[in-house]
């Protein structure tokens, strides 16, 4: 009973406080809401560090069907997400208040972040496959208000391209799922796969028909060719602390996913050297470069940034598909830093729109002189997203280069660091000028016409906070590393 109230609070609450704000009518009083989102916000985030020391055991609550239960059961690779998620909502919700100051709708935004907040909650500590699919799909539905939340007629379009690509993955999932019970009997997530070897034999090839077709379904959110056309389109013209969540953390939900797939569903062991191995290294290599050189050739801030994020969560799935314990190592300490780092880039770029309105790269010539602190942050976290040592990106693409060469896989082995290597010289190309430009404007620059736009502590501290993360993360990284590589060795 303990462990089922411990585990169901930080779903619950954070849930229970956003359909109450909904609800509510509006407050005379300004501020009220903040302070309320604030406070579930932290709660929220202590009750989760709560669970993830404490609870170990599953907890059932009830029969979905037959044999298929609705239940939670914090194992290491939920706990590992469900702290990341929380590093980076709780800030990025903080952010927001003075983003959002002086705007239309604050309840509905702050409501719906407070839900999808409990959503994540409950994808990151769900027990079996059925219990994942079923909050992997409200998550899609509840967070689609945030990408809807300016009502701009791009804003609806990407909403329903958003709708769109996620429905179709989520009926693709869902054809791997009957095939996988039919072979299985059980959706609880166990080490190694779930499969009856009885009940394999013979069935090979449906099965990994099924196989691809629960990876395609979760890789829509985790914006992999040929799949991501949503993403470069929604979170651009959704919020700054949405597009920081959106970016960081949501897609991470697609990836979660697919960790579920691959080694808790059908194990590495049966996944290995097939077609769906090749196929989706394939693709995971394809987007790498495809994002970067898309985002090196876009002119809107954000929306280069989404690009980025398209190319960057594909380094998570290739590490994940090389089938490695270095490789899986490197793309968890990516999940990680990525979120972190990408959040930071977003917050970023939200708090110079807002207080200059600047959303285009040629316009932000002298930015930096303009806007130092949060100018430096984005310079510390576009060294780390381009690899460049001591910052934490540099940690988890070493060990995704080393996991290719030690997965001894012909031509992947030295074109999968070949093309990590271009892809991070393209994130240079992209991010780099940003910042030179930003603290180095020339001498045509008017100096006379420079001030300081800094924004108030809300929009400054979040973005202090993720780069520092995203700096020292590389340099305090042993214990961490240490914990994802065992992790690693029990799945592999």
């Amino acid at each position: 009973m303990r462990e089922a109230v411990t585990i169901l609070l930080p779903v619950v609450l954070p849930a229970l406080a956003g359909i109450l704000l909904l609800a509510a009518k509006e407050p005379e009083r300004k501020g009220v809401i903040t302070w309320y989102t604030g406070a579930v916000l932290v709660a929220t985030a202590v009750l989760v560090a709560v669970c993830v020391v404490s609870v170990n055991v599953p907890v059932t609550f009830f029969y979905l069907l037959d044999q298929v239960p609705v239940c939670f059961a914090p194992d290491h690779m939920g706990k590992v997400f469900a702290l990341v998620v929380t590093l980076v909502w709780v800030p990025a919700g903080f952010f927001s208040f003075s983003y959002l100051k002086g705007g239309k709708k604050q309840k509905r935004f702050y409501g719906f972040y407070l839900i999808v907040y409990g959503i994540l909650n409950a994808l990151n500590f769900a027990g079996n496959l059925v219990t994942f699919y079923v909050f992997y799909e409200l998550m899609t539905l509840l967070s689609m208000p945030l990408v809807l939340h300016e009502q701009t007629r791009e804003a609806v379009m990407a909403g329903l391209k958003y709708l769109f690509y996620s429905f179709c993955g989520a009926y693709m999932a869902l054809f791997g799922l009957y095939v996988v019970w039919h072979h299985s009997g059980t959706f609880v997530f166990t080490e190694r796969g779930t499969l009856d070897p009885s009940l394999v034999s013979g069935n090979e090839g449906i099965l990994l028909l099924a196989a691809c077709f629960l990876l395609l379904g979760f890789s829509v959110k985790a914006g992999m060719f040929p799949m991501h056309g949503w993403l470069p389109v929604a979170h651009p013209v959704a919020p700054a602390p949405a597009s920081a969540v959106l970016s960081g953390l949501i897609v991470k939900g697609g990836v979660l996913g697919m960790i579920r797939v691959i080694f808790y569903t059908f194990g590495a062991d049966f996944l290995r050297g097939s077609w769906v191995q090749t196929l989706f290294l394939t693709l995971a290599l394809i987007t790498v470069f495809m994002g970067s050189m898309l985002a090196y050739l876009e002119k809107g801030l954000k929306k280069r940034l989404a690009y980025s994020t398209v190319s960057q969560v594909s380094y998570i799935l290739f590490g994940l598909f090389l089938l490695a314990p270095a490789g899986l190592t490197g793309s968890l300490l990516h999940v990680i830093f990525h979120a972190c780092i990408k959040s930071c880039l977003f917050l970023c770029a939200g708090a110079v729109i807002r207080q200059t309105g600047k959303q285009c790269v040629d316009e932000l010539t002298g930015i930096g002189k303009e806007m130092p602190v949060t100018m430096w942050c984005f310079a510390i976290c576009s060294l780390a997203l381009i690899g460049i040592p001591p910052a934490s990106g540099f940690i988890s693409k070493w060990y995704l280069c080393v996991g290719a060469f030690d997965a001894g896989i012909p031509v992947v082995s030295w074109l999968g660091p070949v093309v990590l290597l271009v892809s991070a010289l393209l994130t240079a190309g992209y991010l780099l000028p940003i910042v030179i430009r930003g603290f180095f404007p020339g001498q045509d620059y008017d100096y006379a016409v420079c001030k300081r736009r800094e924004g108030s502590a809300f929009l400054v501290v979040p973005v202090v906070l993720l780069a520092a993360i995203a700096l020292v993360g590389g340099m305090v990284t042993g214990g961490l590393t240490g914990y994802l590589s065992d992790l690693a060795g029990q799945l592999l």
